[in-house]
């Protein structure tokens, strides 16, 4: 029986999450969890190490030691120490910076870069050792992916992002963890946490504000988890009651999904645990095309095509992915989140990398031209696959007349799609190689990978610093 299972569904969501955290620094977890809080940690610190020198990350450090930021926590790919708060900001923005971070596909929500930099910074600050590091994790992506998990799409519609608004609990979750706290004082942690979810989708719109919202979970997640410990009386049941969580963010005000009876540890997929089943990214840009992608891709190869050879491109996909029609990609954003920019990127280029969203690339007028002829819509059969599977159909009409058709319901990265442990591994030593040579890239990932065989985490926080 696992410790999901030993918690009575009696308990409302926030009580049944918090006995959940309280217990996950001493319970027995499955190899195969711990391989995954491996794996994850891994793949998230390459997203932290390379994201540490692009724009808005220097903009946000810029920003915090203007306004008095100081400390001696290390930040993995910067020079600069922080406090323990403005450390998991300025990893959590970096690692939101490209778009090649993890994800939970029940949720649409990004725990790796809310929860692994809360981690790194608590475990520095408490010189933890690397077993309860990785029980912090697991613990993290369990409330993030679960509250995500039973939020959406619900609170997408209602216009905010899952990944600050839930992190910030899965933050307040690891801390917890780090610094042993009781289940009282886990709901307390969370009640101080209810008031700091924020995150909307206005990003779709322009700016790069999307980049800071892991940082912004990272950052109020801990800082609840520090005002629990030292004494503040959250509100009780601040996820299930009325003018709580739920309530105000997941359509609890409308009555079509009974929040105080459900059952939050088997909400979503991932047994017995949320972090065995997120994905990871090989493309650079928005999960919700990496099916798209994956399809595009395979027609091309197997047709021995080039961009020249396609007159018009179709995506039929799921309405939340058909939201992602952008037209516009003039800001590094927008062009991540196109599927007609990225598309066409693929089109001419057959990869999505993070170089090929330069200024230069988004300008670029045979890009747009290709970018024209890609129609996008909502499939009824993959909508209602959605979120079980992210199912695309690429249909490309090719200059000589002829038709090809390509559905794919679990794009690359998935956990029934998975990469290995190597393709993994090279992924990261391709990302920590924008800031490091291979040789300390190498070690870092070696490190990683026995992590639960370290005694003192500060150590390793230290060697992913500059």
């Amino acid at each position: 029986m696992t410790i999901n299972q030993k918690i009575t569904a009696g308990y409302g969501a926030t009580r049944a999450l918090a006995e959940f955290v309280s217990q996950a620094g001493t319970v027995g977890f499955d190899e195969r969890t711990m391989h995954r809080a491996r794996y994850h940690t891994l793949d998230t610190v390459g997203a932290l190490i390379s994201g540490a020198v692009q724009g808005t990350t220097e903009i946000a450090v810029k920003s915090v030691l203007m306004t008095g930021a100081s400390g001696d926590v290390p930040v993995p790919g910067r020079a600069e120490r922080f406090d323990l708060t403005t450390a998991a900001l300025v990893s959590g923005t970096a690692g939101h910076g490209l778009e090649v971070d993890d994800g939970y596909r029940d949720g649409s929500v990004h725990p790796g870069t809310v929860i692994v930099p809360a981690a790194l910074a608590a475990a520095w600050y408490s010189q933890c050792d690397g077993d309860r590091f990785l029980r912090a994790v697991i613990a993290g992506y369990e409330v993030m992916c679960r509250l995500s998990a039973a939020a959406h799409p619900r609170a997408r519609w209602r216009g905010f992002h899952n990944t600050p608004a839930t992190g910030v609990f899965g933050a307040a979750a690891v801390w917890a963890v780090i610094r042993g706290f009781s289940a009282d004082q886990v709901e307390h942690a969370f009640g101080a946490a209810c008031s700091a979810s924020s995150g909307l989708f206005t990003f779709l719109n322009g700016g790069e504000v999307k980049r800071l919202h892991a940082g912004y979970g990272a950052r109020s997640g801990l800082l609840a988890g520090v005002l629990a410990e030292n004494g503040l009386q959250g509100p009780p049941g601040c996820l299930e009651s009325r003018d709580g969580f739920f309530h105000a963010y997941a359509g609890g005000d409308t009555g079509e999904v009974d929040y105080g009876s459900m059952d939050i540890l088997s909400t979503g997929s991932g047994s017995p645990f949320a972090i065995t089943e997120c994905y990871i990214k090989p493309h650079a840009c928005c999960r919700h095309i990496h099916a798209p992608i994956d399809a595009l891709q395979r027609l091309m190869q197997d047709n021995s095509l080039s961009a020249d050879d396609i007159a018009g491109i179709h995506v039929g996909t799921y309405k939340v992915a058909a939201a992602h029609d952008l037209r516009s990609w003039s800001g590094f954003t927008e062009a991540q989140m196109s599927i007609p920019f990225v598309l066409a990127t693929v089109a001419r280029f057959g990869r999505a990398d993070v170089d090929l969203f330069s200024p230069a690339q988004r300008a670029d007028a045979e890009t747009a031209e290709i970018a024209g002829r890609i129609s996008v819509s909502v499939d009824a059969d993959c909508d209602k696959a959605y979120p079980k599977t992210r199912p695309a159909t690429v249909t490309l009409k090719l200059t000589d007349g002829r038709k090809l058709e390509c559905r794919v319901d679990q794009p690359y990265g998935a956990p029934a799609n998975p990469l290995t442990d190597e393709a993994l591994e090279a992924k990261f030593l391709t990302l920590s190689g924008l800031v490091f040579d291979e040789d300390r890239s190498r070690q870092i990932a070696r490190t990683l990978w026995s992590l639960d065989e370290t005694s003192d985490m500060r150590a390793i926080v230290e060697g992913m610093a500059i």
